[in-house]
């Protein structure tokens, strides 16, 4: 079914406790910590820069929101019963660059800028990080420069902070990459170099001319702990915001995630920020699009990024450009491979068949690949994979209490008219299945 570019739910026949399974991992939550806290750091700098992030202290966050017109939605949509209540993470719209990317990429940018200040006296531990903004830094960072390979999303996210703190950034973009996304990142001044090649093929191009430049700094989406803890960050703040919401995780109370994915660095980092947090009371399912399973495979063969989705007769062609990856980051599949609960895939018309119904229902707007995770419900209760999985692990009788989050991954920065395109494309295969939408928008 993989091979056919068929929809499949596969659980992780490696996946263990978490206590078990963090032994072999080489982070540990003070990593996490350490990030958070130079986030904090910097917060009094993005706040100065970047002013749609004040009212939240300069702290780039993301709302939680219950979707329960959604989930009827679903039901509806897909004749299957979901147990518990639905929630959307809407790092869709995330400050400054709209994506999931903008919690690992900034970071890593912010730590890079942290260690050059550091390192040349500039600014010291405990002063106020706002002197960044300041012509003097911008000066300082012209000096050196950031290199980055991207489907789009990271890009934006490197490009729009590199530049900002006066970096000389350069964006190699894939073949799939969104030709909006490659004019705003021009917009601020950033170089984009347009590949006719798939990501893969473009990470390796970027990583070899960034090594040429003994001034530039290569930010690799494949195998960074950087990003990766950046992302990690992300699961001590929805702690917050669930108990902010009265909402308990606990052994009777399982919370499971669903996480679009594409190398792998966001959805990796998130769910292991959520296990250090939640231990065996959360589930993490990473979600693919059906031409582009490359953590599928990996995981499943035990390969991880020795293997890519052209070795299966898989095109990699899927219009949730974020996701167009052919092979999975070999850091993320070591790690985690005991941690991933499965992995699903998704065909391109459910992405937009979901975006269309989430416009409808809750009045959100989210680009196709954002939703891939909202998907993850329903297969669990729908697909016999899935059900297997709530009978080996004991959660049966606890679903009724089940808290089911889909990550929302990026759509907040897509021009309002590539939107109402998606939205209108979403309808038309609606109306051809013959399950149209029966209230109006």
């Amino acid at each position: 079914m993989i091979m056919a570019a068929e929809e499949v739910f596969w659980r992780n026949p490696k996946y263990h406790a978490f206590a078990q399974a963090i032994r072999t991992i080489p982070l540990r939550e003070r990593d996490v910590k350490e990030a958070e806290e130079r986030l904090r750091r910097f917060a009094p700098y993005i706040a100065k820069v970047f002013p749609e992030t004040q009212p939240a202290h300069g702290i780039i966050e993301s709302p939680l929101v219950r979707i329960p017109n959604m989930q009827r939605r679903l039901e509806k949509m897909f004749q299957t019963n979901i147990e518990g209540d639905l929630l959307l993470k809407c790092d869709s719209h995330l400050p400054i660059s709209g994506s999931i990317k903008a919690r690992g990429g900034i970071y890593e940018v912010l730590k890079h800028a942290e260690d050059l200040a550091l390192a040349n006296g500039m600014i010291a531990i405990g002063e106020d990080y706002a002197v960044m903004a300041s012509e003097e830094f911008r000066q300082f960072f012209s000096r050196y420069s950031l290199v980055v390979g991207s489907t789009g999303n990271l890009g934006l996210s490197i490009g729009i902070i590199g530049a900002q703190l006066g970096f000389r950034v350069t964006v190699h973009m894939s073949a799939d990459a969104k030709q909006w996304k490659k004019d705003l990142l021009r917009s601020k001044g950033v170089t984009v170099i347009e590949h006719l090649t798939d990501y893969n093929k473009v990470v390796e191009e970027a990583r070899r001319q960034s090594a040429e430049d003994p001034t530039s700094y290569f930010i690799d989406d494949e195998n960074s702990i950087h990003l990766f803890l950046g992302y990690a960050v992300a699961a001590f703040r929805l702690k917050k915001q669930l108990e902010d919401m009265n909402i308990t995780v606990d052994e009777t109370h399982p919370l499971f995630v669903y996480l679009p994915c594409g190398v792998g660095g966001g959805p990796g980092g998130v769910t292991f920020g959520l296990k250090l947090v939640y231990g065996d009371h959360v589930h993490c399912f990473f979600a693919e699009p059906t031409h582009s399973p490359c953590m599928l495979l990996g995981l499943m063969t035990g390969e991880h990024d020795r293997v890519s989705v052209q070795d299966f007769g898989l095109d990699n062609k899927t219009e949730a450009d974020g996701l167009a990856v052919g092979r999975p980051s070999r850091l993320v599949g070591n790690m985690l491979e005991n941690v991933i609960s499965g992995v699903y895939t998704v065909d391109d018309s459910t992405l937009y068949r979901l975006l269309a119904a989430m416009v409808e229902t809750e009045e959100i707007y989210l680009e196709p690949s954002a939703l891939a995770g909202v998907a993850g419900p329903v297969r669990l209760f729908r697909d016999s994979a899935g059900q297997t999985y709530v009978e080996e692990n004991d959660l049966k009788e606890k679903m009724k209490n089940a808290v089911h989050i889909c990550w929302a991954t990026g759509g907040s920065m897509v021009p309002k008219g590539v939107m109402e395109a998606y939205y209108r494309e979403g309808m038309r295969i609606e109306t051809m299945t013959g399950n149209c939408f029966s209230e109006g928008r």
